[in-house]
């Protein structure tokens, strides 16, 4: 591990993985409808970062293990602050799509 190391954002091929191994886990792209359409990880659902805090869009148990990720890692930094507000207890930032290399879908 470099020094400068904490300067790098979240892997998301990694949290993507991590994603995968853990059972009972959800997968949020916290972009728009748009984005989402235009491709995402399969396995993930759309809960733009707009409306994530809506009454009655999550409604997963607080203690579900949450992977959250957006097109560069910025808006899912958001997410995870306001999952936490929220009660969400094992969510977590993996980053942006930008860099994952792995298949999507439409």
């Amino acid at each position: 591990m470099g020094f400068f190391d904490f300067l790098r954002g979240p892997d998301i091929n990694q949290g993507v993985r991590e994603f995968r191994e853990t059972p009972g886990a959800l997968l949020l792209d916290v972009r728009t409808p748009q984005e989402y359409d235009a491709g995402h990880i399969p396995g993930s659902q759309n809960v733009p970062l707009q409306i994530l805090d809506t009454s009655g869009t999550m409604t997963a148990p607080k203690d579900t293990p949450v992977f959250a990720y957006c097109y560069s890692g910025s808006r899912s930094w958001q997410a995870v602050r306001m999952l936490t507000r929220m009660g969400y207890s094992r969510a977590k930032n993996i980053g942006g799509i930008t860099a994952y290399t792995g298949e999507t879908e439409r």
